[in-house]
C-alpha cells in the first residue's frame, strides 16, 4: 500500500491539491485535506460540477454536512459504486478514502495536459512564479533589524518600498488617430523640444508606474477600437480612417450643440463678442474650425470680475500720489479704508443696477417675443385676407358679362380637363418604363445588398476564426512555455529510466508474490490430498486390525486386553487429530479476528465517535443560538 499511496499522492499533487511534503500515506490525511483532494479531482474531471464546490471546509457544522452531502452526490453521479455519504469525508477511514481517491484518479481525462483548475498563460505562469517567490520569502525566518544582512534588508526591510503613483507621459506620435497626419509644428515639437520620458517626471520612482499605466491605457484603447470596428465599423461600409474622422466630427458637433444649449440667448450687441469667445473656447478643445453660433452674454461674475480688474487698474494711479502727501501713515490707512468702503458701496450699487437691468432685459425680451408672435399672426391674417380680396375682385370684374364669362370658363375647364387627360396619358407612357427601370434597379440593389450582407457576415466569421486561431495559438504557445518551465524546474537527478526501473521492480515483486501464492496453494492441495490418503489408509488398517484382533479376543484373554488397548489407542489418536484440527481452526479464527481488529483500528472508530459527539454538541449549540436569535427577532 505504501507504493500505491505514493502514486496516489503524486497524482493528487498534479491535480492542484496542496499536500505537505511530510504527508506520505493516506493514513495521514486530515478531513480538510480529504475534502480539498476530492474537490480538486472533481474540478479536473468535470469543471462544471467542481466549480460550484468549495475546497475549503467551513467552520459551521451544518455547512460541513451540506458540503459532505454535495461531494457524495457528485461522486455517485460519476458512477462510484461503493458506499459514500457525508460520513465518508467528515469521519473517514483509510480503506474507503483510498478506494474513493483511486476511483477519482482513474476518472482523470487522459488527453488533458494541464489542470482544469489552473489556467495556462503568461499571467498564470507569472502568478505561480510570484507565489513561489513569496512562499520562499515566507520560509525565511524573521530577523531583527539590527541583525539583518544586506540581502535580508532587501527582503524584510521597508525602506525600498515606493507608492504606485502614475503620471501623464507624452510620447512622439507618427500619426494622429483622427486626422491621420501630424502637423509640422507638433512634429517639430516632438523632435526638438519634447524631453525624454525620464525627464518628464518630477520623481524617478513614478517612471515604472507611469509606463505601466500608459501601456495599459493604449492596450485598452486598442481593444475597444477593435471591438467597436468589428461591431459597428464594418456595418458602416467606411474605411477605418473615414470612420475615425466621422466620429471626430460627430463629437465636435455634439460638443458645439451642448455649449449652445447650455447658454441662454444673447442680445444683438453681444453677438460678435460671444462668437469670438466661443471660437476661442472651441479652439482650446481643438474644434476651432467649426462654425460657432451666437452664445450667451457674460455672467454677473464676469462683469464683477471686469469691474474689479478695472478698479485695480485705476487704484495705482491714485496711490502714486499718496506718498507725496504729508499725511501720516494712520491717516493714509484711514483714507484707504474710506476709499475702499466707497468703492465697495459703488460696486454693490453697480451690481444692483446690473441685476435690475438684467431683469428688465429679460422682461423686455419676453415682451418682444410675444409681440413678434402677435405681429407674425397678424401678417398671416392680412395675407389670407388679401388673397380672399383678390379672388372677390376678379369675381366682381366678371359679373357685368356673366353669360359670356361662364361660357369662356366652361370652355377653359373642358380644355384644362382634356389637357390633364393628355398629360396623364403622356405620363403613363413615361411612367411604365420608369417603373420597370425602378423595379430592375431595386432588384439589383437588393441583390447587391444581400451579397454585401453575406460578404460582411463572411468577413465577421473570418475575423472570429482568426481571433479563435490566434487565441488557440497563443494558448498553445503559453502551454509550451509553461511545460518548458516545469521541465526545467524538475529535478535533474531523477530520470525516466529510474521511474521505469521502479515500476518494473514493483511488477516483478507482484509476479513473485503471485508465484509464491500459487506454490503455497499447490502445496496446500498436495498436503490435503496426502492427509486424506493417510486418513483413509488409517481407517482401513484399523478396520482390518479390529476384525482380526476381535476374532482372537474371544479365545485368548491377553488378546482381549490388546483389543481394549487398541480401541483406546484409536480413540486417543482420533481425539488428538480432532484437537489438532480444532487448534488450526482456532488459529485461523485468531488471525481473522486480528485482521478485523486491525481494520477496525484503521477505521478510527473511537476517534470518529468522539468527533461525532463533538459535532453533535456543536450543532446543538448552533441550534440553541439560532433559536434564541429567532426569539429575539
Amino acid at each position: 500500500m505504501e507504493e500505491v499511496d505514493k502514486i496516489l499522492i503524486h497524482s493528487l499533487r498534479l491535480s492542484g491539491t496542496d499536500i505537505p511534503e511530510e504527508v506520505q500515506s493516506i493514513r495521514e490525511f486530515t478531513t480538510e485535506l480529504i475534502v480539498e483532494s476530492v474537490v480538486r479531482c472533481l474540478r479536473v474531471i468535470s469543471p462544471s460540477v467542481g466549480a460550484n464546490l468549495s475546497h475549503v471546509l467551513p467552520p459551521g457544522m451544518s455547512a460541513r454536512f451540506r458540503i459532505g452531502m454535495s461531494l457524495a452526490q457528485a461522486c455517485q453521479d460519476l458512477g462510484y459504486q461503493g458506499e459514500v455519504g457525508y460520513q465518508t469525508f467528515l469521519y473517514s477511514n483509510e480503506p474507503e478514502i483510498r478506494r474513493l481517491l483511486l476511483f477519482l484518479v482513474e476518472k482523470f481525462p487522459r488527453d488533458a495536459s494541464e489542470d482544469a483548475n489552473q489556467p495556462v498563460g503568461k499571467s498564470a505562469t507569472l502568478h505561480r512564479a510570484i507565489a513561489a517567490t513569496i512562499k520562499g520569502q515566507l520560509a525565511i525566518p524573521w530577523v531583527p533589524p539590527a541583525c539583518r544582512s544586506p540581502g535580508l534588508q532587501l527582503l524584510q526591510g521597508s525602506r525600498l518600498m515606493k507608492q504606485f503613483q502614475a503620471q501623464r507621459l507624452i510620447l512622439p506620435q507618427e500619426s494622429d488617430p483622427f486626422t491621420g497626419k501630424v502637423s509640422p509644428e507638433r512634429r517639430e515639437f516632438f523632435v526638438k523640444f519634447l524631453p525624454p520620458v525620464s525627464a518628464q517626471l518630477p520623481q524617478p520612482a513614478s517612471l515604472v508606474p507611469s509606463l505601466l499605466e500608459l501601456n495599459m491605457a493604449e492596450l485598452s484603447a486598442a481593444q475597444e477600437w477593435d471591438s467597436e470596428w468589428k461591431s459597428q465599423g464594418l456595418g458602416s461600409r467606411m474605411t477605418p480612417e473615414e470612420y475615425r474622422q466621422w466620429k471626430h466630427q460627430r463629437l465636435h458637433h455634439r460638443l458645439l450643440e451642448q455649449l449652445r444649449q447650455a447658454s441662454p440667448r444673447a442680445g444683438p450687441s453681444q453677438q460678435g463678442t460671444a462668437s469670438r469667445e466661443l471660437l476661442q473656447l472651441l479652439e482650446t478643445f481643438g474644434a476651432g474650425h467649426e462654425q460657432a453660433g451666437a452664445l450667451a452674454k457674460g455672467s454677473r461674475f464676469t462683469h464683477t470680475q471686469h469691474l474689479a480688474y478695472k478698479q485695480d487698474a485705476e487704484i495705482p494711479t491714485q496711490v502714486e500720489t499718496l506718498p507725496n502727501s504729508q499725511t501720516s501713515e494712520q491717516e493714509f490707512r484711514e483714507s484707504q479704508a474710506a476709499e475702499l468702503e466707497n468703492l465697495e458701496s459703488e460696486l454693490s450699487h453697480l451690481i444692483a443696477q446690473i441685476e435690475e437691468l438684467e431683469g428688465q432685459m429679460s422682461t423686455l425680451g419676453l415682451t418682444l417675443t410675444q409681440v413678434e408672435g402677435e405681429v407674425r399672426q397678424q401678417q398671416m391674417g392680412v395675407t389670407e385676407q388679401e388673397q380672399v380680396l383678390r379672388v372677390k375682385g376678379r369675381t366682381v370684374e366678371l359679373l357685368p358679362n356673366a353669360e359670356n364669362n361662364m361660357a369662356k370658363l366652361q370652355v377653359l375647364v373642358e380644355s384644362s380637363a382634356q389637357r390633364v387627360i393628355q398629360l396623364a396619358a403622356q405620363w403613363e407612357k413615361h411612367r411604365v418604363p420608369l417603373i420597370q427601370e425602378f423595379r430592375e434597379l431595386k432588384a439589383l440593389h437588393d441583390s447587391k445588398e444581400l451579397e454585401s450582407s453575406q460578404r460582411l457576415l463572411e468577413i465577421r466569421e473570418l475575423h472570429e476564426r482568426i481571433r479563435l486561431a490566434a487565441d488557440e495559438a497563443k494558448r498553445k504557445d503559453d502551454l509550451y512555455k509553461q511545460l518548458l518551465v516545469e521541465v526545467e524546474s524538475l529535478p535533474k537527478d531523477i530520470s525516466r529510466s529510474a521511474y521505469t526501473q521502479r515500476i518494473l521492480e514493483i511488477v516483478g515483486n507482484i509476479c513473485k508474490q503471485k508465484e509464491e501464492i500459487t506454490k503455497i496453494l499447490h502445496d496446500t492441495k498436495e498436503l490435503q490430498k496426502e492427509i486424506n490418503n493417510l486418513s483413509g489408509k488409517l481407517d482401513r488398517t484399523f478396520a482390518v486390525t479390529d476384525e482380526l484382533v476381535f476374532k482372537d479376543a474371544k479365545r485368548d484373554e491377553a488378546v482381549r486386553k490388546a483389543y481394549k488397548y487398541l480401541a483406546a489407542l484409536h480413540e486417543n489418536c482420533s481425539q488428538l487429530i480432532q484437537t489438532i484440527e480444532d487448534t488450526g481452526t482456532i488459529l485461523r479464527e485468531i488471525r481473522d479476528l486480528e485482521e478485523q481488529i486491525e481494520s477496525e483500528t484503521s477505521k478510527k472508530t473511537l476517534s470518529n465517535l468522539e468527533r461525532i459527539l463533538g459535532d453533535y454538541r456543536a450543532i446543538k449549540q448552533e441550534n440553541i443560538s439560532l433559536l434564541s436569535r429567532s426569539r429575539e427577532t
